[in-house]
């Protein structure tokens, strides 16, 4: 298995091409199959959870055939074709390891009237339950039942009805799976306190551009008029917002000066508000974000909060950022239970961090120092490297599949701006 190494204390300077989303990439995928035509996604981020995603959709049929295909290239274009569906079973072999999976069950409700889904997988950072996903369903009008570790559910004849729902608490995955489930309804749905994140705009501009009709868009009030068919659509996949996040904490962390290429500012506003708290200078333009920092970082309390609060996925990121800051800074994780098990590998690294719950205390240090340690997600992975670029000595971050779901060939990235880093097997 790999690992990568990372000799720390090297300033980052240059420029860093951003990355096609991959949280908006696993919604717009699935909607290749509301169409017999062909869906063409370009600035396809090239990670794990792609090809994982890709292989389900070829376990119901669709055809995809990739452009461009370079590997010196950064993303790809993709056509999915789903004339006809062969299968409407997400199997267990393929759900497993990732939790978006969940995401084919509106759009093949609504396009083949019934979906047979494994319950998912994902990273381990606390109780992520899909029942709202089942009762927006339900809402829309169809029945769901629970059954050997599947979800089966079943359209009623002439399709999905539409209906209302009101998210007793806001939900990405689940306000997705529904809009992609109402496009096809025979009548009118409307979502309330639904998520507003920039990558649900994402999906309905996409929607939108297949021929479905949406108001709202950007608001927590959707209203979906359900159209007979859509059609198919080339689009391009939004900038990963938390993929420039996490290479403005790297800039921040060295004392650097880094250009995120492709960034849009107006999409992670909280983001850059925390690092200009901290003492970080952002400077964000049309085509991208400036970040530079003189090294000397103010301590910050921060919590996170559905859009257009600050995003989960960066609270590990600026937790490592802060480990360097002067004083004592207070995050707290209001999404989910159990996102701090990076806490133990920073301190590893000889952070002064405490939990209790769903807060952690960061205390400042003047130094960290290297260590051999170990990926517990996603985010998680990200902030070790975060501060292996800071530390003293050599940092060695195994449990590389976490970083490989979400960070497009990160190594490579973080070298073109100076950094000295190197993925090389385990021996």
């Amino acid at each position: 298995m790999d690992k990568i190494i990372i000799r720390g204390g090297n300033r980052l300077s240059g420029t860093i091409p951003i990355s096609g989303a991959k949280n908006a990439a696993l919604t717009l995928i699935p909607c290749a199959l509301l169409t017999e035509e062909p869906l063409t996604l370009r600035n396809l981020p090239r990670l794990a959870d792609i090809d994982g995603f890709q292989h389900l959709m070829t376990q119901f049929g669709v055809s995809t055939s990739i452009q461009g295909n370079r590997p010196e290239d950064f993303g790809r274009v993709v056509t999915y074709e789903a004339t006809r569906l062969t299968s409407t079973v997400a199997p267990y072999d393929l759900v497993r390891k990732m939790r978006a999976s969940i995401l084919v069950l509106g759009p093949m409700l609504a396009r083949a009237g019934e979906a047979t889904v494994s319950l998912p997988g994902g990273c381990a950072i606390g109780n992520r339950p899909i029942d709202l996903h089942l009762k927006v369903m339900e809402a829309l009008g169809a029945q769901i039942e629970l059954a050997q570790g599947y979800v089966r559910a079943h359209a009623p004849d002439g399709g999905l009805p539409g209906g209302d729902f009101d998210f007793p608490v806001v939900s990405v995955g689940a306000t997705e799976n529904a809009l992609m489930a109402a496009v096809l309804a025979a009548g009118t749905s409307r979502l309330t306190n639904a998520a507003r994140e920039p990558e649900i705009v994402d999906l309905c501009n996409l929607l939108v551009a297949m021929g479905a009709e949406i108001e709202g868009i950007g608001n927590s009030e959707l209203i979906i008029h359900g159209v007979k068919r859509l059609h198919g659509a080339t689009y391009r996949v939004m900038a990963d917002r938390i993929e420039a996040g996490s290479y403005a904490c790297a800039a921040a962390i060295t004392g650097g000066d880094v250009r995120l290429e492709g960034a849009k500012g107006d999409e992670m506003a909280a983001t850059l508000h925390a690092l200009r708290n901290i003492g970080v200078t952002v400077e964000s333009d049309a085509r991208g974000i400036n970040i530079s920092s003189d090294g000397k970082l103010k301590a910050a309390n921060l919590s996170t909060a559905p859009y257009p609060g600050l995003a989960t996925d960066m609270q590990a990121q600026l937790m490592a950022l802060l480990c360097r800051a002067e004083g004592t800074s207070v995050l707290n994780e209001t999404i989910f239970e159990n996102r701090y098990m990076h806490v133990p590998e920073l301190n590893r690294m000889g952070a002064n961090i405490e939990t209790s719950g769903r807060t952690a205390i960061v205390h400042g240090v003047e130094k960290m120092t290297g260590a051999e340690v170990m990926a517990t997600d996603l985010r998680a992975s990200m902030s070790l490297v975060i501060a292996g670029l800071a530390a003293e000595g050599t940092t060695e971050v195994r449990r590389l599949y976490h970083l490989d779901r979400g960070y497009e060939r990160l190594e490579e990235k973080l070298a073109l701006v100076g950094a000295d880093i190197e993925r090389v097997g385990d021996d």
